[in-house]
């Protein structure tokens, strides 16, 4: 059952959302050649509960970190360890902040130093999808809108749509009604309304579809190990506009020129 939030529900996600947007702030600040992803974890989780928070993740289904972390060909889910950033990798740090009771979900995928034209491209792209599909996120519109366009905007430009995983509905819960896949067929799907509290997350790759999980059971990882791109925003339906909750804002001003 897909839940439409009132007015003061939304309020309470935004809050949520600006929490997170801050805290993937300060992560990319660490963000550097030499540094554990654990560290990356521990920065979000002490801004998150130092700022009256609680981090969703933690604990989730016994997801055992923060975020997750998503270096080169992983996709989602990957767990924080003392892998140490190199020059010319990328990382995907997905997270999600509860406050009040509401939650605020996003991902921002980092090159990490220089990173190679055609993986620069890869990012470029997969982040462009998701203006795309919050683009054709209107009230009256079917979600199938938005799924449309973020897999004809990836695959136009040569890259492949992950199928398995997807982005979906958020508010008192990190995952809600409805699944938001990043394929899918134009005036599709349940009717997008006012109230609604979406995540929309490109999750795209540069080489094939096909994924794997590991046996962690959570890392997911692209199957000929070519890199994945992943960005994520959470987003409502307010007055029959779409507005963005989170916010890039925070990351981008400590990246500067490095910003994808």
């Amino acid at each position: 059952m897909i839940y439409l939030k009132t007015p003061d529900e939304i309020e309470k996600v935004r809050g949520a959302c600006r929490l997170a947007s801050l805290a993937l702030g300060e992560v990319a600040k660490a963000v550097l050649p030499g540094t554990p992803t654990h560290r990356l974890d521990t920065i979000a989780r002490e801004y998150i509960v130092n700022n009256g928070g609680r981090p969703a993740c933690l604990g989730y289904g016994g997801f055992p970190a923060t975020v997750c972390i998503e270096v080169n060909e992983v996709v989602v889910h990957g767990i924080p360890d003392n892998y140490t950033l190199r020059e010319g990798d990328i990382v995907g740090v997905d997270i999600v902040a509860e406050l009040d009771g509401y939650n605020g979900d996003m991902c921002y995928t980092f090159p990490v130093g220089k990173v190679s034209d055609d993986v620069m491209a890869l990012l470029r792209t997969t982040k462009e999808s998701l203006y795309q599909g919050i683009e054709a996120c209107r009230e009256g519109h079917r979600l199938g809108d938005v799924c449309n366009a973020v897999q004809t905007y990836c695959e136009k430009r040569g890259y492949t749509v992950v199928r398995e995983m997807c982005g979906h509905g958020i508010g008192r819960k990190m995952h809600e009604d409805p699944e938001i896949p990043n394929y899918g067929r134009r005036g599709t799907g349940p009717l997008l309304r006012n109230g609604m509290c979406l995540c929309i997350e490109p999750m795209i790759n540069m080489g094939s579809r096909n994924i794997a999980i590991e046996p962690d059971g959570w890392t997911c990882r692209t199957r000929d190990r070519k890199p994945s791109a992943h960005f994520e925003h959470t987003v409502a339906i307010i007055d029959g506009k779409t507005e963005i909750l989170t916010s890039f804002d925070p990351i981008e001003q400590v990246l500067g020129d490095r910003k994808v």
